[in-house]
């Protein structure tokens, strides 16, 4: 195995362990909770995972991708509903499945690439620690809500070994 591809299936591997923890988190709410944001600075979990798509769509789907960027990124924070807890995970499971088709074409040279992202000029391999980065930073966020308000373990590695 060479490097690329160890950088490819790991990034890979991650978001998706991401997206089950956020999955096993989604489903101790109500869908009216989803959109409660805890005080006016913070965001709820429906804004989290809507905001989550849009940085995987901008960075890998339009970065790495090539295609065009028509996010709006203010307006993922501005939403107050609009998806059941089960859409949003529809929504975040496709994005991040044609985050991944695109993740697998990537090459050496497609990786060491310049690219300008959000104003930022990254290389592929700067696009793609930067989502996984992002995705398992707001996960993060999801789990410790998740964890206050239903005050129990989540028990992601429950009968393994660590």
């Amino acid at each position: 195995m060479n490097a690329t591809t160890e950088l490819i299936e790991q990034s890979i591997f991650r978001l998706r362990e991401n997206i089950l923890k956020i999955e096993k988190c989604l489903l101790e709410f109500r869908d009216d909770e989803i959109w409660q944001r805890p005080n006016e600075v913070s965001n709820s979990l429906g804004n989290q995972i809507v905001h989550l798509c849009g940085n995987v769509t901008q960075y890998i789907i339009a970065g790495l991708g090539e295609k065009d960027d028509n996010r709006q990124r203010d307006a993922e924070f501005e939403m107050e509903d609009g998806f059941s807890k089960m859409e949003l995970l529809k929504k975040l499971n496709r994005v991040t499945e044609e985050a991944s088709d695109i993740i697998l074409q990537q090459t050496d040279e497609s990786l060491l690439e310049l690219r300008e992202v959000q104003g930022f000029k990254l290389t592929g391999i700067g696009i793609l620690i930067h989502v996984v980065e992002h995705f398992s930073y707001h996960t993060g966020q999801i789990v410790f809500w998740t964890k206050i308000l239903r005050k129990r373990d989540m028990g992601f590695y429950d009968g393994m070994d660590l």
